[in-house]
C-alpha cells in the first residue's frame, strides 16, 4: 500500500531537491513544511528503499550518493528553479537549519544536476523567451535589410513628384 501511494504522489513529477536533514525538531520541520505547502512544495522524509524503487519504475536515476543516510525530498514548483530557491529561502539560508540540513542533489526532468547549476537554470517561461529572442532577432535583421532599400527608393520617388516643373510660374501671393 505504501509503495502504491508513493507512485501515485510522484506520478509525473520529474524536478526534486534531495536533502539530508538531521536534528530539526517537531515545531520547526512542521513551520517549514507549512511554508513550503504555500508555494506549492512538498517536503517529505521517505524510506530510500522504497523511494528507490519508485523511481526505477519512473525512470527516474538521481544517483548513488543520495540513497546514503536519510533522505528527505522536495517536490512541486513550476520548474527545478523555482523549487531550488524555495528550498535555499526555507532552509539553507535560515541559521537554524546551519549545520542541520545539506543538499545532496537535485533532478531536473528525471536527470541529476548539482544544486547550484538547479538555482541558475532558465524556467519554462524563460527558456521559451530566449528561444523566441533568438528566432525573432535574424528575423528582424532580414526584414530591415529588405525594407531599408525599399522605403529610400519610395523617398526619392515621392520628392521628384512633388518637386515642380521648371517652368511654371510662382503662384502671386
Amino acid at each position: 500500500m505504501q509503495m502504491d501511494a508513493l507512485e501515485k504522489t510522484f506520478d509525473g513529477v520529474k524536478d526534486m531537491v534531495f536533502l539530508s536533514v538531521t536534528g530539526v525538531d517537531a515545531k520547526t520541520d512542521n513551520a517549514v513544511r507549512l511554508g513550503l505547502r504555500k508555494k506549492n512544495i512538498g517536503l517529505a522524509m521517505v524510506k530510500n528503499s522504497l523511494l528507490r524503487r519508485v523511481f526505477q519504475k519512473a525512470g527516474v536515476e538521481p544517483g548513488e550518493a543520495v540513497w546514503a543516510g536519510p533522505t528527505v525530498i522536495a517536490w512541486g514548483g513550476e520548474s527545478v528553479k523555482d523549487l531550488s530557491k524555495a528550498v535555499e529561502a526555507a532552509l539553507l539560508r535560515d541559521v537554524k537549519f546551519k549545520d542541520k540540513v545539506k543538499v545532496k542533489t537535485a533532478v531536473a526532468e528525471g536527470q541529476p544536476v548539482p544544486f547550484e547549476t538547479a538555482l541558475t537554470m532558465p524556467t519554462r517561461k524563460e527558456a521559451i523567451g530566449e528561444i523566441i529572442g533568438m528566432i525573432l532577432g535574424p528575423a528582424a535583421s532580414i526584414a530591415g535589410c529588405l525594407t531599408g532599400p525599399a522605403a529610400q527608393v519610395a523617398s526619392q520617388i515621392q520628392t521628384i513628384a512633388e518637386k515642380k516643373p521648371e517652368g511654371e510660374a510662382a503662384p502671386a501671393a
